[in-house]
């Protein structure tokens, strides 16, 4: 009966604006949510550049440096500049063997073998699963990760004008390498074993910890500074990165750089969407504010009268709260319906793309706007409530 009462000034279109509104806020919220989160394993898994943002730095060889012997490697000055540039976040050094080793494996009864080199980072810049990244000098096997372009140079460039078949990730996983160390009138011999394969790091990759081994029974076993560094930076596209660079003389490999701004735009994209999703659900909500208070101020004299002839402001209050939980709802739901269908569109295209790609569920979406309907629900009945005190401490 209260209900019946109190429901003849309620505006049906503006009621169908906030909706609307609200509507629109909340998909944009929910959308972008669930879009991040489906698309981000295709950064963060394996070897992406948007995991991290990282820099391989080098000092620039000149011909007249390289005749006057200058030296090329960084010194502990160096890498402390470095460490307290304001967009550094970590800085990791390139260690390499110091002692000859050539790898060889036999094809069809023939034995080839070449000179070849390692360097170890150490383990947290390694993109590559490390669940099979271990050194044992009682096993005598060596994991080897090396760069995804010598596998690509071989089979779309020499396997395919020799005619010879192409040879999967998971193949070379499968070869063994003979590996023979030489040095400090010693001579080794050890497995070597591909276990994955790097975008970021153009060298052979062996463990740090193989390589603090064998350098001391090896090599000289003395440090030695680097020639080449990885920095993980805050901000790839922060300015201050060219003009030290600039300053210092420094190189950056590849287009590293690039790949970091690009991951950084995506990511500022993205919150910009978020937040003009945030700013109409505002505004909406502000639109039902407003329709409840001129639905309130209209009624004000049958809320006096049902205040003084005994209902409590909450009972009074119950039916406008119920009606902004219901609307609320309502958006909800369809803006996670709204969300679904899109998604199902542009996963068609990104699994496609990325056929191994693993999105997840709607968690995020369900997470983000369930709190959202708690936080404006519970928002618009303490206003309602508000509103009704203020009638009957009035009366």
């Amino acid at each position: 009966m209260l209900w019946k009462l109190l429901k003849q000034h309620i505006s049906v279109a503006q009621l169908a604006g906030f909706f609307l509104a609200n509507l629109c806020g909340m998909v944009i919220v929910l959308l972008s949510v669930q879009f991040y989160k489906d698309v981000l394993p295709v950064f963060t898994q394996g070897d992406s550049f948007m995991k991290k943002d990282y820099l391989i730095l080098s000092k620039k060889v000149s011909t007249l440096g390289s005749l006057v012997g200058k030296s090329n490697t960084f010194s502990a000055g160096d890498v402390d500049e470095i460490k307290k540039q304001p967009f550094t976040a970590e800085v990791g050094a390139f260690k390499p063997t110091q002692f000859r080793v050539s790898a060889g494996m036999g094809v069809q009864g023939m034995q080839m073998s070449t000179d070849m080199f390692f360097e170890s980072v150490p383990d947290r810049f390694v993109d590559a699963k490390l669940d099979r990244w271990k050194f044992d000098a009682s096993q005598e096997v060596i994991p080897i990760i090396v760069p995804r372009n010598y596998l690509n140079l071989y089979n779309f460039g020499f396997a395919q004008s020799r005619n010879l078949p192409k040879i999967s990730e998971g193949l070379v996983g499968m070869v063994n390498l003979d590996i023979r160390l030489m040095g400090n009138g010693q001579v080794k011999m050890m497995k070597g074993n591909i276990v994955g394969f790097s975008d970021r790091l153009n060298t052979i990759l062996v463990p740090e910890t193989f390589v603090d081994w064998a350098n001391k029974v090896y090599g000289t076993g003395q440090q030695t500074e680097p020639s080449r560094l990885i920095v993980e930076v805050h901000n790839p596209a922060d300015e201050r990165i060219a003009r030290f660079l600039k300053e210092k003389g420094y190189e950056t490999e590849g287009d590293k750089a690039d790949a970091g701004k690009t991951a950084w735009f995506l990511k500022l994209i993205v919150g910009i969407v978020m937040s003009v999703g945030l700013i109409i659900s505002i505004l909406s909500f502000y639109i039902l504010i407003l329709s409840i208070y001129l639905l309130l101020q209209k009624n004000t004299k049958k809320l006096e009268n049902l205040l003084l002839i005994g209902y409590s402001p909450a009972r009074v209050a119950r039916p406008y709260q119920v009606l902004s939980a219901v609307v609320n709802l309502l958006v909800l739901i369809l803006s996670l319906v709204v969300v679904c269908l899109i998604r199902g569109e542009y996963l068609d295209v990104v699994n496609g793309l990325f056929p191994d790609l693993n999105p997840g569920g709607l968690l995020p979406s369900c997470l983000v706007g369930g709190i959202l309907f708690v936080v404006v629900t519970i928002l618009n009945a303490i206003i309602v409530r508000r509103k009704i005190n203020e009638i009957w401490m009035r009366k």
